[in-house]
């Protein structure tokens, strides 16, 4: 009797143990997901997504309502201890992602020392990355998270922290030629602008209370993919390195519709725009040769395609050629197995990134009832051809 309890206590503990380990190896074949980035988490947005074949979700709860200053953390300027109403709330909302089968990133937009921009008045926070007792309360802040999610089997990835900016105000421009990485690395190499070193210490503390869960790290300078050049690997063996693609942002972001408002001429895809201070014509060529140095990285360092994940990207939805730049790029991620997340599904707030709306703005009736303190339907249309192309590329082969 004592062998057979010892046995099956074995055999449940190795059940229980590749059941665990199998959260890294979700990431082994490329994965197609998006970001949500609403004010308010609903049940019927999750259903929405896996509805239309998205696997995985990049949630972040930084947006949403709570009695203190910041949701879940309480208070970034001096952390203590996890806000548990709102901690129910974020554990409904991984509820609703299990009950329609789809894994989920927690991505914070804040950390101690370094509140969301949005949320800090329009100004960036780099206090996280002038000292480094921002890192102690950011490592406790993080162990505290995994301790109280551990247990929920759909959580793939913890991503740390989102585009942080240690390089900022320190003379290193955001922009410009991938040499003044090494010679800003040299320099700050060590000090509380050491994004790696950050990562390392913050993972340490989160490995005490959870083993298993995967890591994802953004680089530097908003998530730039040639931000990783400088670094090193890791110390961790379950990490994936992510980045965010907007450029060229001249192109991609929503003052380009405004330039016509302005007698301007839009910049269009493909064609020349701006980028570090040089005429640049962008194409899928183009695409491929931006983010080359970043697969150099990879490669040198022995990280696998698969360990690479393009967790936000998207163009302002009213661009021209805005359906052929998602185009290009995604398929690029699909040729290279890269795993993706456009940004963004339905976000509640804003429409400028909600290709389900197609390239035409909401009429004057919509924000008229929004005025009116109505929640108007948004008039949907998955046939357009900007959702089309997210959608075929959801739905492509893999390999």
């Amino acid at each position: 009797m004592p062998f057979k309890w010892l046995h099956t206590l074995l055999l449940f503990s190795l059940f229980a143990m590749n059941a665990q380990a199998a959260k890294i190896d979700f990431w082994d074949e490329q994965k197609r997901g998006t970001n949500f980035f609403n004010s308010q988490p609903t049940e019927q947005n999750y259903k929405a997504a896996s509805d239309a074949g998205i696997e995985w979700v990049r949630v972040t709860f930084s947006k949403w309502n709570s009695q203190e200053k910041d949701f879940l953390a309480g208070n970034l300027d001096n952390y203590q201890q996890l806000v548990q109403e709102d901690l129910d709330t974020l554990k409904q909302a991984l509820g609703w992602a299990r009950k329609y089968g789809l894994k989920v990133v927690i991505a914070p937009l804040g950390l101690p020392g370094g509140r969301w921009t949005q949320n800090n008045g329009g100004k960036p926070d780099p206090r996280i990355w002038q000292d480094k007792k921002w890192w102690d309360q950011s490592a406790q802040y993080w162990q505290d998270i995994a301790r109280a999610l551990k247990g929920f089997d759909n959580i793939v990835a913890y991503n740390l922290i989102n585009e942080p900016i240690p390089e900022m105000s320190t003379g290193m421009g955001e922009h410009g030629d991938l040499a003044r990485y090494d010679i800003w690395y040299k320099k700050y190499q060590g000090t509380s602008h050491d994004l790696p070193a950050f990562y390392n210490q913050v993972i340490k503390a989160i490995r005490t209370v959870d083993t298993e869960t995967p890591i994802m790290v953004d680089s530097g300078w908003y998530a730039q993919p040639t931000a990783f050049v400088y670094w090193p690997k890791l110390e961790d063996n379950k990490v994936l390195y992510a980045f965010h693609m907007y450029e060229p942002f001249n192109y991609t972001n929503r003052s380009n519709s405004l330039r016509i408002k302005s007698g301007k001429e839009a910049y269009e895809y493909p064609g020349t725009v701006p980028y570090a201070g040089l005429p640049i014509h962008w194409d899928k060529e183009q695409l491929e040769a931006y983010l080359s140095p970043m697969f150099d990285w990879a490669r040198e360092n022995v990280i696998s395609t698969n360990r690479l994940v393009a967790s936000e990207y998207g163009v302002y939805r009213q661009n021209p050629g805005a359906a052929d730049f998602l185009e290009d790029l995604t398929e690029l991620f699909n040729t290279r197995q890269l795993h993706w997340a456009f940004y963004s599904f339905r976000e509640d707030e804003w429409d400028g990134y909600d290709y389900e709306l197609g390239s035409k703005p909401l009429n004057w009736k919509y924000w008229q009832a929004v005025e009116a303190g109505e929640s108007p339907e948004r008039p949907y249309n998955d046939r357009n051809p900007i959702w089309q192309v997210l959608s075929d590329a959801i739905e492509a082969p893999r390999g």
